[in-house]
């Protein structure tokens, strides 16, 4: 074969700059965009670009990537032949391990690759939110001959230390691969979407097994091929996010809601696809005032949604507001509430005149300062806000929590409010129906 008709997608990294959004669930499974899930994307690109076969490198809280996916049916991937299979790290044999890497997660399913007689092997990342037709990718690196072929996307050069930078001839051969340079010599990054010539990358995938090394695509393995000279860039100038981030993560939603969106989702010539659940239409209430959002299937609005976007089953009462905010699955936000550029996850339950999002932005939650300084409030899933407090920007409230967790009532601007780990007796003070 002498064409690509294989994909592998990495999706087991752990996503802690997500915060809370990824603590009970795997990076690429982070619901996005009103009705889907980050990993998605990249499926729907797959099936798009005419590939059926799919394996999935999961690790981290592989459960809620599993339920999601599923046998794979609404990307059409429940076939016999080809279809999609998650691959998780197991013990037992001699040569399996965890996944050190993303390129150990490759090689110890090496197998799959081998089974399938493949000449060419699609990589791609399980966290970014794009569209990208893989064939002239594809069409690109037959062509040129090349071992390996990277799609690169450019971004500010002040954006580019966070990711893996290339250095490009003039024929477009990849001179110099930098990961995550602090000074980078240009905006031209990786976009995490590989062609590799499976030959060549199971000798680096070998020789790199035997190393101490991060066994990582952008560290190891994608340096070492440039050195041989044939990796081929593939320049793609279409909207491309990696949801590494809070930050990002809102972004990418809120690019969403612009009047002529970059990214909209409503496409028809390549449709996103997910599961769809058994909600009933939306409802909008006499009162409603939506403004400049995405209100999805299931909703309730009786009050103010503005610059936002309400997931499946998400309620606003009269009188409350919400303003720049992702509202995630079946949360509730109770009569004259107030939730202002805040993430909340799925079951939130926001009680009566309480304000969330106020006050001082300029100061980092003292729990993630590194990831959650510019202003956003984050709320774990099924966590329960009493009436009438107030809870500032930068704050982070863990998933879970009660009523009874908040005994000094407001959570001031940079705070974190953790659930107890158990009360007198060790077990945890939060409701029952808080755990689930």
């Amino acid at each position: 074969m002498s064409f690509v008709s294989y994909a592998m997608i990495l999706a087991g990294g752990l996503g802690s700059r997500l915060c809370l959004l990824s603590e009970k669930r795997a990076k690429p499974a982070v619901p996005f965009g009103g009705k889907y899930r980050i990993i998605d994307f990249t499926l729907s690109n797959a099936v798009n670009s005419g590939i059926f076969d799919v394996g999935i490198l999961t690790q981290y809280r592989p459960l809620s990537l599993r339920d999601h996916i599923g046998i794979g049916r609404p990307w059409d991937l429940d076939r016999k032949r080809g279809g999609v299979e998650l691959l998780q790290p197991f013990q037992g044999w001699r040569d399996t391990d965890w996944y050190r890497g993303t390129a150990d997660a490759v090689w110890q399913n090496w197998l799959e690759v081998e089974e399938r007689n493949a000449e060419h092997l699609l990589v791609l990342s399980g966290d970014h939110v794009y569209r990208m037709d893989y064939r002239p990718l594809i069409e690109a690196h037959l062509a040129r001959g090349a071992e390996a072929t990277i799609a690169t996307f450019e971004v500010p050069r002040e954006q580019a230390s966070q990711f893996g930078v290339v250095r490009v001839d003039g024929a477009g051969w990849i001179t110099g691969f930098l990961e995550k340079p602090q000074d980078p010599p240009s905006g031209r990054i990786s976009m995490g979407v590989y062609v590799f010539h499976t030959g060549v990358l199971r000798e680096a995938l070998e020789q790199d097994s035997g190393r101490k090394s991060a066994h990582d695509f952008g560290k190891d393995i994608l340096p070492a091929l440039v050195e041989r000279g044939r990796v081929l860039a593939h320049p793609v100038p279409d909207y491309w996010q990696d949801i590494g981030t809070l930050d990002s993560y809102y972004g990418a939603n809120m690019d969403l809601l612009s009047r002529e969106p970059a990214f909209p989702l409503e496409d028809p010539r390549w449709p996103i696809f997910t599961p769809s659940t058994e909600n009933p239409p939306a409802r909008l209430g006499p009162r409603a005032r939506v403004r400049s959002s995405i209100v999805t299937h299931g909703t309730i609005v009786n009050g103010t949604v503005e610059h936002s976007i309400l997931f499946p089953g998400a309620v606003v009462e009269e009188g409350a507001v919400v303003r720049g905010s992702i509202v995630m699955g079946d949360s509730w936000i109770g009569p004259n509430a107030v939730v202002d550029r805040s993430i909340l996850d799925k079951r939130v339950h926001v009680g009566r005149g309480a304000v969330i999002g106020h006050g001082d932005a300029t100061r980092p939650n003292r729990a993630c300062p590194e990831h959650l300084n510019s202003g956003l409030t984050i709320v774990g899933k099924a966590a329960r806000i009493p009436e009438g407090i107030t809870i500032g920007r930068n704050a982070r409230i863990a998933p879970d929590v009660a009523e009874e967790d908040f005994p000094g009532g407001n959570v001031p601007s940079g705070e974190a409010l953790e659930r107890p780990k158990g009360g007198a007796d060790g077990k945890s003070t939060a409701p029952r129906e808080a755990r689930v």
